[in-house]
């Protein structure tokens, strides 16, 4: 079946209520649902609880939400590109829930998978195990992760057919195949739509079933989060001295 291709203002405008959880995909600025998370932000939706890798960077991403002070609750791994947020944190007005970032990724696997929580042994005896179940397994200690559901989660890929078979590049795929299982609702914008049966089955990451509505957004601005460049080739030269 075809999925409904709406605008992203469109795609949301009946799912969001105040209080709700999102799942949102992306690793830094890469593979982000720019446009969705643009229209959550003038939306004015309030109080969200945000599962997310990270909170974007001041100003972009999910870093938007931050400003706008419509995110109540984070859960994620890496916050450290956002000073906004480390602001917030610091003075009470945002709460954080920090998990490590394979922890957190299964969460939100096993929330897919129908699995209820999960034994680890990452966080045993640190301030991530506090307050959860203890189990020895062969002599090793053991921490209970309890499974991440969403009301509804976002994802960027980069092709889809008009079914929402979702295909991502490279490293955009990151988190978001994680988070389009994780909620009964899965917006998708995507950058390439084509006609259904023109993909590759073996090549599709996530199977139109998980995907509710697309959005088609050609032209996402991806911004790099760091810049990082090397050093070029030395002028002929430089540091030594020319013969005569």
């Amino acid at each position: 079946m075809n999925k409904p291709l709406c605008s992203a203002s469109e795609a949301l405008s009946d799912l969001l209520f105040d209080g709700m959880t999102l799942a949102v995909g992306g690793f830094g600025l890469c593979g982000i649902p720019e446009a969705l998370i643009a229209a959550l932000r003038d939306s004015g939706v309030r109080d969200l609880t945000v599962v997310s890798n990270n909170a974007g960077v001041d100003g972009w991403g999910l870093g938007q939400l931050i400003e706008s002070r419509q995110i109540r609750k984070m859960i994620s791994s890496y916050v450290g590109e956002n000073s906004e947020f480390g602001r917030q944190y610091l003075s009470g007005e945002l709460e954080v829930e920090f998990a490590p970032q394979g922890s957190l990724a299964e969460r939100m696997r096993a929330g897919g998978a129908g699995i209820a929580g999960f034994y680890t042994r990452v966080g045993v005896g640190t301030l991530v195990a506090e307050g959860k179940e203890h189990k020895d397994f062969g002599g090793v200690t053991y921490l209970l992760e309890s499974a991440i559901r969403a009301d509804v989660s976002l994802v960027h890929a980069w092709r889809s057919d008009r079914a929402g078979n979702l295909v991502y590049r490279k490293t955009a795929r990151n988190f978001n195949p994680l988070v389009a299982t994780c909620a009964p609702v899965t917006v998708a914008e995507v950058e390439e739509l084509v006609e259904t049966g023109s993909l590759d089955p073996d090549q599709v990451h996530t199977p139109g079933i998980y995907v509710q509505r697309l959005v088609h957004h050609p032209n996402p601005e991806k911004r790099i989060e760091q810049r990082t460049l090397s050093p070029g080739p030395r002028p002929q030269g430089e540091g030594h001295a020319l013969e005569s």
